[in-house]
């Protein structure tokens, strides 16, 4: 039997757990893998629970295979347990055959502009964890009285942010928002929120369903500048822009979803309702200040694509005037205390999902999977085939034949969980002695299920569809243990 620590139980983590436990018994000579999922929060899923706009159900319904992942008998839930702090690098692989680092991209790029750190200003990220009842975020944290945003970035989540801030708070009101949240968005006073990217729409990382949700947002006006769509002349003298709308489908889709926005606003006329405006081929310079010292505004360049492809500045500026600013730039992995971290690329060093060391070696038993491990691209279900990829290192060099090929499984549609022994007596994690030692007592999957039912619970009592986040992290704990 090998015994396996997950650090992280967001998809990467949980899907890790699950090609270990399905691929270890595919193996010509089966071998039992017994896994500890450890996560600092007692919640488990990270970022389809943390981080999916709470009016996507359909991609939030990915916990429900997770899941199973976590009621599997070879699988247990370590909550609350901080790698770090409550445990840690030398603990773990002195009482796991192997570690598997899988704690995702937390924290967003900066933008290194003037005015970043104005009142007004907040990190995308920070607005993500607050309408999905992160409990980081303080339910209070952002009072939504500006009366025009910016959101910086291009991608889905800028593109999520914008929605939420966009969106009539009526058609929230059936989701998992926590209340408080809710009753802050109910009062908000934003009536236009401004998108702007660097490069053009060809450019742009947003996908095509995401841009047909944005114009079908009932009483939202959503336009774009005709002028910054052309893709060549304008803006773009490379022909790149041209080049990927001829290669690349979701660019097409793209394009036809947003010259959809430009034909609708042409018959429409002025609105009345809130006004959403995605723009292009500016770059933000600085973010102004009122005389209050709060956010005021964001000075924007004009930006050019030049015949070489080279993104460059044209020297002519704009000021969007703006009372608070969600920057959107990407998300960054940040360091494990211990382990190998690459400062340029925010990941852990790695070959085949086996953690590098200074020397570039492999180091015994410790393993990188997800945005950790690749940086932070790909959807949720990217994470799957990347966890298959680390455990096939991992089953190679633990069951002796220091080749992926031998320890390859059938293809991933083939494997299944092996049969779950009823009678079987649960075998303690090897961190008990050690935790209990600490004063640390981890949340069990059972405690989890219990705020799930306190969730649904009150979801029932503010009639508000299946579930309702409760608010804030003393609340989460009252739930899982509420003597």
């Amino acid at each position: 039997m090998l015994r396996v620590a997950v650090v992280g139980s967001g998809p990467a983590g949980l899907y890790t757990a699950e090609a270990l436990v399905k691929q270890s018994a595919a193996l010509p000579e089966s071998v039992r893998v017994k896994v500890d999922v450890l996560d600092r929060l007692p919640t488990p899923y990270g970022l389809v629970r943390y981080g999916v706009a709470p009016d996507h159900k359909s991609i939030k319904s990915v916990a429900n295979y997770l899941r199973r992942v976590l009621e599997t008998q070879d699988v247990r839930f370590l909550g609350g347990v901080h790698f770090g702090d409550d445990v840690s690098r030398a603990d773990l692989l002195e009482a796991y055959d192997a570690v598997v680092y899988a704690t995702g991209a937390m924290r967003d790029r900066r933008l290194g502009i003037d005015g970043e750190d104005l009142p007004g200003s907040y990190a995308a990220t920070d607005f993500v964890n607050w309408y999905c009842g992160h409990p980081d975020l303080d339910v209070g944290a952002f009072t939504l009285d500006a009366e025009s945003a910016v959101v910086i970035g291009v991608g889905n989540v800028a593109v999520d942010v914008a929605r939420i801030l966009a969106r009539d708070v009526s058609e929230l009101s059936a989701t998992d928002i926590p209340e408080p949240v809710i009753e802050a968005l109910r009062a908000s006073k934003i009536r236009e929120v401004h998108v702007i990217g660097r490069r053009g729409p060809a450019q742009a990382k947003f996908t095509t369903k995401e841009l047909r949700e944005l114009g079908e947002l009932p009483g939202v006006s959503v336009s774009v500048e005709a002028g910054e769509m052309a893709l060549e002349g304008g803006y773009d003298s490379s022909s790149e822009s041209a080049s990927l709308a001829q290669s690349d489908r979701r660019v097409r889709g793209n394009l036809v979803a947003m010259n959809q926005w430009l034909e609708k606003a042409a018959g429409d006329g002025a609105s009345e309702g809130r006004k959403l405006r995605v723009r292009f081929w500016l770059k933000p310079v600085e973010i102004q200040a009122s005389s209050s010292g709060t956010v005021s505004g964001v000075r924007v360049e004009r930006t050019r694509l030049s015949s070489e492809g080279k993104l460059e500045g044209t020297g002519e500026t704009e000021v969007i005037d703006a009372q608070m600013v969600l920057r959107s730039v990407g998300y960054q992995s940040v360091p494990l205390d211990g382990v190998p971290f690459d400062s340029r690329s925010c990941t852990v060093p790695h070959a085949e999902g086996r953690v590098l060391g200074p020397d570039g070696q492999p180091l015994p038993g410790e393993y990188v999977a997800g945005w950790l491990k690749r940086g932070p691209s790909g959807v949720i279900g990217t994470n799957k085939a990347d966890a298959a990829g680390t455990v096939r290192s991992l089953l190679a060099d633990l069951t002796g034949s220091g080749d992926e090929s031998a320890a390859a499984p059938p293809r991933a549609g083939l494997l299944r969980f092996p049969d779950a022994d009823p009678d079987e007596a649960e075998v303690p994690s090897p961190l008990a002695p050690l935790l209990a030692g600490r004063g640390v007592s981890p949340v069990t999957y059972e405690e989890w299920l219990r705020i799930e039912a306190a969730e649904e619970a009150l979801a029932a009592e503010l009639g508000r569809g299946d579930r309702v986040k409760l608010p804030g992290r003393a609340a989460l704990w009252s739930a899982c243990r509420p003597d």
